[in-house]
This record gives structure tokens, C-alpha cells and sequence, in this order.
């Protein structure tokens, strides 16, 4: 008797054991296949948020910039912040003084409607900002297509000469390369601002 009852022991354990690894493979195949039907379809969001210090940076923006804003975290493939909204007149004087800014005329400054039309954003990766030129353009497309569902005309400030990158055709490292290939045919120096983004 004690020979069957370990016995019975050792195939239970076995059995359990096996149960768990076909769970296991079970439950893998599942989540791969989901997360391939995911971007199939175009629906597998990163689930980034904006930070509070971002929320608060937003403060005296557009509303319709700042819908745009939370779209398009939803939306990009990299994580963002945002550095700057609304500013004042000195702060815009001290920028241009230090040459981070080429006017006294910027969508930053309150407009006509009482609100900034501009915003800056930066890249994370974790908690490491990121100033690499390509992730902007990867922004920059989020931001484009919040712009569309928003229905505002949005201007990138890595592709001055391109107009609304809502209706630009290609991405937006193509209107930020058409951009550097105008100024350089002009015998001009682009001024590649890629964290900035202001209404039309």
C-alpha cells in the first residue's frame, strides 16, 4: 500500500508539472498572437501618459493644442514631456539672445485668443531624455495624426517650409528632409527646432 500511495504521489506531482508547462506554453501563444493581431491592426499603444509636470506646463495653452497634446501620447511610439507652453515676453527676449530661438513674434507668447499656440516637447526613454533627431520625427508623426483627429492645422518646427504636417503626404522625417533640402538650396542654414510644434 505505501508503495502504491508514492506512486500515486510521483504521477500526481508529474502530471501537475506538465499541466503547468502546457499552461504555460499555452498562455505564451496567446499573448504572442494577440500582440501580433494588435499590430495588425494598428491599435498597440505604448500606454505613455503625460506627467503632471507636463499637465502643468500646459497651462495657458490652446485647448485644441492641448487635446492634441494628449492624443498624441496615446498615439507615439516614444514618450514625451513637455517643456514649454506658454511664455512670457522676457523669456521669449532671453532666448533669442541666446540664439534658441530666431524671433519675438513665437506661437509661445499669448495670442489674439487669450492662449499660447505653441508647445515643446521632449523624448524619454525611461527616465533619459533623449535629444537624438530621429525619435522627433517619430513624435512628430503622433502629433500629426492627434492634429487630424482633432481637425487643427499644426506646423513642426523641423519642417518650417512644409505647411500643415497634418496634410503633409509622406512621415515626417521626409517633410524635415525637404525642409533641410530647400534651405540648402538656398544657400541657407536650416533652423531645426524638431521638440517644437505650434498651431497655423
Amino acid at each position: 500500500y505505501l508503495l502504491q500511495i508514492e506512486d500515486l504521489q510521483v504521477n500526481l506531482q508529474v502530471n501537475l508539472q506538465v499541466d503547468l508547462q502546457v499552461d504555460a506554453w499555452l498562455g505564451l501563444q496567446l499573448g504572442v498572437q494577440l500582440a501580433d493581431l494588435c499590430l495588425e491592426e494598428g491599435s498597440f499603444y505604448m500606454n505613455f501618459k503625460l506627467s503632471q509636470r507636463s499637465l502643468n506646463k500646459l497651462q495657458g495653452v490652446h485647448p485644441d493644442l492641448v487635446a492634441v497634446a494628449h492624443r498624441a501620447i496615446e498615439l507615439t511610439e516614444v514618450d514625451f514631456g513637455v517643456t514649454y507652453g506658454m511664455r512670457t515676453y522676457s523669456e521669449q527676449e532671453q532666448l533669442v539672445a541666446q540664439g534658441r530661438s530666431q524671433t519675438m513674434k513665437s506661437k509661445h507668447l499669448l495670442q489674439d485668443s487669450g492662449y499660447s499656440h505653441a508647445v515643446d516637447l521632449v523624448a524619454y526613454f525611461g527616465s533619459d531624455i533623449s535629444w537624438e533627431l530621429n525619435v522627433y520625427d517619430e513624435i512628430a508623426d503622433a502629433m500629426a495624426q492627434a492634429a487630424r483627429e482633432v481637425g487643427i492645422p499644426l506646423k513642426w518646427g523641423a519642417a518650417w517650409s512644409e505647411g500643415d504636417i497634418r496634410e503633409y503626404s509622406g512621415t515626417a522625417e521626409d517633410a524635415m528632409n525637404a525642409y533641410v533640402d530647400l534651405r540648402r538650396s538656398q544657400g541657407r542654414r536650416p533652423f531645426i527646432d524638431a521638440p517644437h510644434f505650434e498651431m497655423m
